[in-house]
Order: C-alpha cells, then structure tokens, then sequence
C-alpha cells in the first residue's frame, strides 16, 4: 500500500507563502497523478491543482497566479509553494495520488493544517 507523507504546514500572516510537500513510499512514483486538495471547517474537500505523470498542471481559478505545483520523481515528492496567502486558504490541505490508467490505486495523505490570520 502506498502511504502520502505532507509537511510545511503552519501559521502565516495574509501575503505570506508556505511550501508544502508530499512525500510517498515506494517505487513507480513516476506513473501517478499527484493533486492537492483542502477542506476547511464545515465546508466539503475541493480541489485546488495537480500534476500528471507527464508534468502538465491544473489549477483551481482561486489559487492562479498565487501557488506553484512542482513534481521531483527521483525524490517521490511533489510540491505546492503557496504565495500570497489570503484568510480564506485556511484549510486542511490533503495530498492525492492516483496511478495513470487505474483508478484502484488511489491514495491520500493524513493532512497538513494551514492557517492565514493577522
């Protein structure tokens, strides 16, 4: 089973960047879809970008602009550099992998918690 590792959460001040990473076991890192997705208290999980096996990117219209996702496979990690963060990126932000072509072999990691306030 693979198992997602987040880290870089924290605490910032509006404007602030935070770089977040998600880390997974295992080998064949290269095949999987790999996104970032957040809930906040009382709201559903939503999508917020992700990263094919072959490096093309989506956004969410509310984080264009403001965070960067980038993949390094030989690390088994994916990246989400967060920059000006607003109040209302405060969420739970959760890491998703789901392998090319078989959608069984889907993962997510346990959460990393960003919180934005003055």
């Amino acid at each position: 089973q693979v198992q997602l590792v987040e880290s870089g959460g924290g605490s910032v001040q509006p404007g602030g960047s935070l770089r977040l990473s998600c880390t997974a076991s295992g080998s064949g890192f290269n095949n999987y879809d790999v996104g970032w997705y957040r809930q906040a208290p009382g709201k559903q999980r939503e999508f917020v970008v992700n990263i094919t096996h072959g490096g093309g990117t989506n956004y969410a219209d509310f984080v264009k602009g403001r965070f960067t996702i980038s993949r390094d496979n030989i690390k088994n990690t994916v990246y989400l550099q967060m920059n000006r963060l607003k109040p209302e990126d405060t969420a739970v932000y959760y890491c998703n992998a789901a392998l090319y072509g078989n959608s069984r072999y889907t993962y997510w990691g346990q959460g990393t918690q960003v919180t934005v306030s003055s």
